[in-house]
């Protein structure tokens, strides 16, 4: 597929860091529906992608957050990407909420 620009990345995350999409995305491992609907926000905003490139780019963008990430917990500084911080306010914090869902 073609590159994601800057502000297509930015979409997806604004439309990723909506609470509804994300309790979606965690409760369910057949995401399409999900990321079809993602698509169809994009196109609002212009951005034409299909639910398989919308896909794609968040597994990409997730992995890339975690060895990051993890690279930081370890002391590492050298390891950074763009939309760290964005990311970081959607998946810095879900660990957390895994852990307190699991008690009731």
């Amino acid at each position: 597929g073609k590159h994601w620009t800057v502000n297509e990345v930015r979409a997806l995350i604004r439309i990723w860091s909506d609470k509804n999409i994300q309790q979606q995305l965690e409760g369910t491992v057949r995401n399409k529906r999900i990321f079809e609907q993602v698509a169809a926000r994009l196109q609002k905003f212009g951005i034409d992608r299909d639910w398989k490139q919308c896909r794609t780019k968040y597994k990409n963008l997730k992995h890339e957050y975690k060895s990051v990430k993890s690279a930081q917990d370890s002391g590492s500084t050298s390891r950074s990407m763009k939309f760290f911080n964005e990311l970081d306010a959607i998946l810095g914090h879900s660990t957390m909420e895994h852990a307190s869902k699991s008690d009731n």
